[in-house]
């Protein structure tokens, strides 16, 4: 049996929990609050699909400096991936999932150039620099766990999308379940739980 399936899948898992964070870090400094990001799990699973399916189709970069070809790749799937996904959304969700209007730059109000060059950075440094160690973690792992644990998470952290999804379209707006507004002085902290 080909185990790199699970290893990706495991690896997919990661980088979801990866995104989660990084959303939330985005929002701290952006908007002045984190939240469960539609989620009932810390985990994003457009992430982790995003990038393993972007090593399925281009692999890794080259070790030889930097590779603008593949940053470019990455650029154009980044940029797709998000207008993609924030037209589906709002076509079958009824909502608008973010809105990028407010960045200079901006594409359509679902992409802009900083954040597509940003995240296209942020993929080739994951592929250069984390993906092979990452890999090679995970294959110390005995193989029925691995294919345990991959699968277990993987089919949760979808079935929970699918659940946020749900919520968004019943109810037409963004599925709380908690959000931490950060202080803006020594007095002024909040948690909000819905």
């Amino acid at each position: 049996m080909d185990y790199n399936i699970f290893k990706l899948m495991l690896l997919s898992v990661i980088i979801s929990f990866l995104g989660y964070m990084t959303e939330n870090i985005w929002l701290m400094f952006t908007k002045g609050y984190m939240d469960n990001r539609n989620m009932v799990f810390p985990f994003l699973s457009g992430y982790g699909i995003l990038v393993v399916g972007f090593y399925l189709i281009f692999g890794l970069p080259s070790e030889n400096g930097f590779d603008i070809l593949y940053y470019m790749q990455a650029f154009f799937t980044v940029s797709l991936g998000e207008i993609l996904l924030g037209t589906l959304t709002e076509k079958y969700l009824g909502i608008v999932y973010w809105n990028y209007s407010w960045i200079p730059l901006h594409l359509t109000k679902y992409t802009s150039l900083p954040t597509s060059l940003g995240f296209a950075f942020l993929i080739m440094l994951f592929m250069r620099y984390a993906f092979t160690p990452a890999m090679d973690a995970i294959s110390l792992l005995p193989k029925g766990m691995l294919c345990h644990t991959a699968c277990f998470l993987f089919v949760i952290i979808n079935l929970d999308t699918l659940h946020g999804f749900m919520e968004m379209r019943k109810s037409h707006k963004s599925y709380t379940l908690w959000r931490i507004e950060l202080p803006r002085n020594e007095k002024d902290t909040s948690v909000i739980y819905r």
